[in-house]
């Protein structure tokens, strides 16, 4: 298994990039833009494959989420792909059926089995690394677009970290703009 792989993106594709380290190209499916890429690798009698993250908090949702029973890892990365992590979290402790529902191929029976085997299983800490990554993450798209890292502290306090990032981004703009 592979914990990281670092190296430059030689090809991009709609569900998959191809990493050059040393003269090898690793096929990792997930489309990131970054050169660490956190990884789990699965080996099949078929099939070989890579799945990338880009941090530590993606990959151990990740791990969780193939524990359960029914759910492989072409069921888990699409809910790490269109839903927020600190959503899945918040959806499993609230047994939010509709909420896990929505992802592709989940239906009732495998968003039960998601809540009977996580809930409770996934930690406050894993929320709070969260949400200071979704810091991170709105103040390096603040500072990209133009902004001082004085300003920004003064903003980020009053944004809700439950939203999207991008709607965290417009708020801040709001507020930044007064």
């Amino acid at each position: 298994m592979y914990g990281y792989i670092k190296g430059l993106i030689k090809e991009v594709e709609c569900n998959y990039i191809i990493i050059d380290n040393h003269d090898i190209g690793y096929l990792i499916y997930k489309l990131e833009e970054t050169y660490t890429i956190y990884t789990y690798n699965q080996v099949r009698e078929d099939e070989f494959s890579l799945y990338g993250f880009k941090n530590k908090e993606e990959l151990d949702l990740f791990l969780k989420l193939i524990s359960v029973k029914g759910l492989g890892p072409k069921m888990a990365l699409p809910m790490l792909a269109t839903g927020s992590i600190t959503g899945i979290i918040d959806a499993i402790d609230r047994e939010n059926i509709l909420y896990l529902k929505k992802f592709p191929k989940i239906g009732d029976k495998v968003a039960r089995q998601i809540i009977l085997d996580l809930k409770g299983k996934l930690n406050g800490n894993q929320l709070s690394l969260l949400t200071s990554k979704q810091n991170d993450e709105l103040t390096d798209a603040l500072v990209a677009l133009g902004y001082k890292q004085a300003d920004i502290k003064k903003v980020i306090k009053s944004i809700n970290e439950e939203l999207p990032i991008e709607e965290q981004i417009k708020e801040a703009l709001k507020l930044l703009l007064r």
